[in-house]
């Protein structure tokens, strides 16, 4: 049983938040093969979507090494899920904003050379700032046993440092927070903009506006302007109303449904950009079906046509065995015959 001062993580929850750890692997891997499959879709935005579920990867497995361990004092594979996760974490953060600050360049400022310059300050800043603060809070030994009060069994800020909200800050929190102000901003400033684009050309080009397939394009890019910004808030706002609840040392932390929704939301992430941006996304898709079709088409022919030539070399009914016996049986009447 958990102490007082520490969080249990009941059975119930680790098997849930390892299944959205194994969901987001799955969903990060398929981003990063799809765009190893195909060249021709080897877009800026798109690679900078597979820096992101680089990071999302890395997560979901220290996370799922965490909650299958659910840590309970501090230990060297302790310190290093930590550093792990405290790093992909934070590195998720900056390329998710990093993605929002490409769209809005080339969208919104129309400058696709300006944007294409951003890429190398993105990943300076997306790789080297999480990895200074890891390597910092590290040093200092401020990572470790935190006793799950702002986690799901997994290591980060160890819970007995003094200076314990300042690393949480660092290392997280304040990149989150961040996160929340910047990805509607920018998002609804691509948007409005598309808006006004959109009605300009229908106002010049009529038959174009009436289009189904000009409608819907602005309607799936409608939805995915929206449902970016909410859905990061929506998984990770659990993490933060937990971290709050520290402050105020409420005991509304240690609840099963709020550790669960943020064991879930801090773990997702790779799964919910894997539905956006490759289920929700219309010509990979049907790449991914026809691959599939293709695969399961060639696999069937394979086995009818194995299936095909046992049917010649067997009668109904017979064997392998019963057919060596009466291959035998007949070359032997033919030799009394001659």
């Amino acid at each position: 049983m958990a102490s007082a001062d520490e969080t249990e993580v009941y059975l119930s929850e680790q098997v849930v938040v390892l299944v959205s750890c194994a969901l987001s692997f799955l969903g990060s891997s398929l981003i990063i093969v799809t765009f190893v499959l195909w060249p021709d879709l080897r877009t800026t935005p798109r690679r900078l979507l597979v820096f992101l579920s680089v990071s999302d990867w890395l997560s979901a497995v220290s996370y799922a090494y965490g909650v299958w361990r659910v840590f309970h004092t501090d230990s060297i594979d302790c310190v290093i899920q930590g550093a792990v996760s405290t790093f992909a974490n934070t590195s998720s953060f900056f390329w998710t904003v990093a993605i929002a600050v490409y769209l809005y360049v080339f969208i919104v400022r129309s400058s696709q050379r300006v944007a294409d310059s951003l890429v190398l300050l993105f990943h300076t800043v997306s790789w080297g700032v999480p990895l200074i603060i890891t390597v910092a809070a590290v040093c200092l030994n401020k990572i470790g046993y935190d006793a799950s009060e702002v986690s799901v069994g997994w290591c980060w800020v160890r819970i007995t440092a003094p200076d314990r909200v300042l690393w949480m800050l660092l290392t997280g929190k304040i990149w989150e927070f961040l996160a929340y102000l910047t990805l509607p901003v920018l998002y609804i400033l691509i948007r409005r903009h598309i808006h006004i684009a959109h009605s300009a050309l229908s106002e010049y080009r009529p038959i174009l506006a009436t289009r189904p397939t000009s409608n819907s394009f602005y309607s799936v890019a409608d939805i995915k302007l929206t449902l970016i910004p909410i859905i990061f808030i929506v998984l990770r706002i659990w993490s933060t109303v937990r971290f709050i609840l520290l402050l105020v040392d409420s005991a509304a932390r240690q609840n099963s449904i709020l550790v669960t929704l943020h064991g879930i939301g801090n773990t997702l992430q790779g799964a919910a950009n894997c539905i956006m941006f490759v289920l929700f996304t219309q010509p990979i898709r049907s790449r991914l079906c026809s691959a599939l079709c293709s695969c399961c088409s060639s696999r069937c022919g394979a086995e009818a046509q194995q299936s095909h030539g046992a049917s010649h070399s067997l009668l109904p009914g017979q064997d392998t065995s019963t057919q060596r016996d009466g291959d035998s049986v007949g070359s032997s009447r033919a030799k009394t015959q001659r």
